[in-house]
């Protein structure tokens, strides 16, 4: 591995607990050789001293924008809005290339900075699978989520968790009314997670993927109480939900959680809201009669911020000390620059991984 320097970064969004690298990984990574920089969060759920511990150097948060040109800057959600010229190569989830809502204005950050964007979502192997993700644990709570609200247990604002605890919530209690729960997107990593949260709770989901969605029932669709959409779509298909399924008289559906969160993107397979929830309105009601509630909340995972950040970090590190110009990060970059291409945008001067 080529000399690497690393700048794990603050995140901006106050709800973001979780961190791409905890403090046992970046032992692994500064006794490695890498020379890694942490800044510093009072919400990350690691302290900084297990950081200084490891051998990180420390950071005010928010000062990767002056950090040595040659820093790899980490992070894991949505950067500010400024600068307006990003000239780090940035390693996060960037959604940009779905047509998603801001996608072209972050594109052109980098091209003005002749920065580079190596987003995580594409960090692949050879096979196109993903290396590391968080994909289980978004699973896991969205359907957790749905559950505590089908049954009237959802309390707002949420609050960060541990599994232990969001077990004993999930536990069925004298009282509660059965239901039927739809998984589409059963077999992927989002969907075992929510296999596994509706098993906890005592539900048998169907399960359902790419065969029961080529030529999908809506009726028996519609004829669930609870579904959690789990599916991450590459190219357009026709969707799972349409507004005019809302109105549907024979709708059994009530509660609709959305892992994916693909709103405004022509990718979308639920098109039936326009903004996604959040921690403190996490369930918006669709309709009034009969009820239909929506749980679409973007990042998930940072509700169990440690079981959470430890298993994704625990991926990554992996991959971080084989960072190079080749394999995975090399697929990264070419990814970007055709994303760039597609849009139309020139006069970046973006570097090599």
């Amino acid at each position: 591995m080529t000399e690497l320097h690393l700048w794990l970064r603050h995140e901006v969004r106050s709800t973001e607990r979780r961190t791409p690298i905890v403090p046992s990984d970046a032992r692994r990574l500064v006794d490695s050789g890498v020379t890694l920089t942490v800044e510093e969060s009072p919400q990350r759920i690691f302290p900084i001293e297990e950081y200084e511990a490891a051998g990180c150097g420390v950071a005010p948060a928010g000062s990767w924008v002056s950090a040595p040109e040659d820093a790899v800057v980490l992070g894991l959600k949505e950067l500010p809005d400024g600068p307006g010229e990003l000239t780090h190569r940035h390693i996060f989830f960037g959604h940009a290339y779905k047509q998603q809502p801001g996608a072209e204005t972050l594109l052109r950050r980098f091209a003005a900075g002749g920065g580079a964007l190596l987003d995580l979502e594409y960090l692949v192997d050879d096979h196109g699978r993903r290396l590391a993700a968080f994909g289980f644990w978004a699973g896991y709570l969205g359907a957790a989520l749905a559950v505590l609200q089908q049954r009237g247990r959802l309390l707002a604002p949420l609050t960060p968790t541990s599994k232990e605890e969001l077990d004993v919530t999930l536990q069925p209690a004298a009282g509660d009314a059965e239901f039927t729960a739809l998984v589409i997107g059963a077999l992927g990593r989002s969907g075992r997670g929510a296999r596994v949260a509706f098993h906890t709770a005592g539900i048998e989901p169907t399960c359902w993927d790419l065969a029961e969605t080529r030529d999908l029932d809506r009726p028996a669709l519609l004829a669930h109480d609870v579904m959690v959409n789990a599916v991450l779509a590459t190219t357009p298909v026709p969707p799972f939900v349409r507004e005019e399924d809302l109105d549907d008289p024979a709708r059994r559906l009530r509660t609709l959680c959305d892992v994916t969160c693909d709103v405004g993107s022509p990718l979308n397979v639920l098109p039936v809201y326009d903004r996604t929830t959040d921690w403190t309105d996490p369930a918006r009601r669709l309709r009034k009669e009969p009820p239909l509630d929506l749980i679409a909340i973007d990042n998930l995972p940072s509700l169990l911020p440690a079981e959470s950040s430890t298993d994704f970090s625990s991926a990554l590190v992996l991959q971080l000390l084989e960072f190079g110009v080749g394999g995975p990060w090399g697929r990264c970059l070419d990814r970007f620059h055709q994303a760039c291409r597609e849009l139309g945008i020139e006069g970046g001067e973006f570097r090599n991984v």
